[in-house]
């Protein structure tokens, strides 16, 4: 019908005829218009009813597998949820076991805790008695520990102030040597003093002369004799100090350069001095000794002044401190004590020989006393053979049966015949 319409010619219209209200037929015929507008075609208003029934089927239809499709998934959501019920049911179930299982282990573990707290307080309670008791006794032993520290503390402090007053006393004498040796002639003195007591500790006093005078009315501070040459070695003392404390208590290099030209100067004129006056031909020898009194002016001397070392040298004068002194009267000790013992080679001779006589006879003698010894061996073996005959015939003696008529029965030469024989009856 709407395929006759559309190609109907334009000049034929068809004639509708509409039982509706005259208001609806005019909404009718708007709606008409507006398809036929919009779609270009006339629409019948039963066309639009049959659309719209259509349209309404397929919705109801869309509806009905709508609700078809959720109904299905209802029923899986319900099987679904009904599966994960029973699932979560038996984990439900199993978690309620695991749960009692975990309660009872932790019942048990209770009980193990309960019994290991108790074991592990009477353990702790043990080993702090333990030690507290150690450290009591650490206690007690560092406090006698202490008290005897402090006892050794008080004791080594009445040494140290006993030390303390002899450095007192000590420092009163280094005072006294002080000024004695800025006095020259008790550094002299000084000087003199320790010269001759080194001398005296090492060499006899046949050996040495102090403060001899000699042919040039000079008197040197001490002459050794050695044995084998009459001429004596001169030991001088008398060393300049002056100059070397001027050295050591310059302010500044120059003063101190001055002092060491000083110091040159009168030590230089002292081995002058010792070789004019002590060097005499025949009386003594061509050597001498020049004493210093102390280890650091020689030391001192040896460092800065080894010219003056080489010229004392040159001039046949030796410098000495006092161990080097010391060391020259050990070498003088022996060679008197070789030459005695050379003087006195004939006599030890002669009692080498009276010792070798005295040993011979300790030999004779021994032998002597061994022959004795011996003869005295073979008298002990007899009486040894004698005692042990004895012994057998007591012995056999003890052995007798007197009680038998024929043991006391004598023979007729008057002997007994008992159990003897003729030689044990000799």
């Amino acid at each position: 019908m709407r395929e006759g319409m559309k190609y109907a010619p334009r000049t034929w219209r068809p004639v509708l005829y509409s039982f509706r209200w005259p208001r609806e037929s005019a909404k009718a015929s708007w709606m008409e218009r507006f398809f036929q507008f919009a779609i270009g075609v006339p629409v019948s208003t039963f066309d639009l009813l049959l659309a719209l029934l259509g349209l309404a089927l397929a919705l109801l239809l869309i509806v009905a597998i709508a609700a078809v499709r959720a109904g299905q998934m209802r029923r899986q959501d319900a099987a679904d949820a009904a599966e994960r019920q029973a699932e979560l049911s038996d984990r439900l179930a199993a978690l309620m076991q695991s749960q009692s299982e975990l309660t009872g282990r932790m019942r048990g573990m209770g009980d193990y805790l309960g019994a290991r707290h108790s074991d592990l307080a009477r353990v702790v309670t043990e080993r702090l008695d333990a030690v507290g008791a150690r450290v009591s006794r650490g206690l007690e032993d560092q406090s006698r520990s202490a008290n005897e520290s402090l006892a050794k503390l008080n004791e080594r402090l009445a040494v140290i102030d006993a030390a303390q007053a002899r450095l007192t006393g000590l420092t009163e004498e280094v005072i006294g040597l002080k000024d004695i040796l800025s006095n020259k002639q008790a550094r002299g003195a000084f000087g003199q003093g320790r010269m001759e007591a080194i001398i005296r500790d090492a060499l006899p006093a046949c050996a040495y002369e102090f403060q001899p005078t000699l042919s040039n009315r000079c008197r040197p501070d001490c002459v050794i004799r050695l044995p084998g040459d009459d001429r004596g070695l001169v030991v001088d003392a008398k060393f300049p100090l002056e100059s070397f404390t001027a050295m050591r208590e310059a302010a500044n290099e120059a003063a101190k350069n001055q002092a060491a030209t000083q110091v040159r100067a009168d030590v230089g004129k002292h081995i002058r001095d010792i070789a004019e006056r002590y060097f005499l031909p025949g009386e003594t020898q061509d050597l001498a000794i020049l004493f210093v009194p102390s280890e650091s002016l020689y030391a001192d001397l040896a460092e800065h002044f080894e010219d003056v070392i080489q010229k004392a040298h040159r001039s046949r004068i030796i410098i000495v401190s006092p161990s080097l002194l010391v060391m020259a009267m050990q070498v003088m000790q022996a060679i008197v004590r070789d030459a005695r013992v050379r003087e006195q080679a004939h006599e030890i001779q002669i009692e080498t020989r009276r010792l070798v006589e005295d040993v011979g006879r300790l030999r004779e003698r021994v032998g002597k006393l061994g022959t004795h010894f011996r003869q005295a061996q073979d008298d002990v073996t007899a009486i040894g053979v004698s005692v042990e005959k004895i012994g057998k015939r007591s012995d056999r003696i003890d052995q007798m049966d007197f009680t038998a008529p024929d043991a006391v029965q004598g023979g007729a030469d008057g002997r007994f015949a008992g159990p003897f024989t003729e030689a044990e009856q000799s």
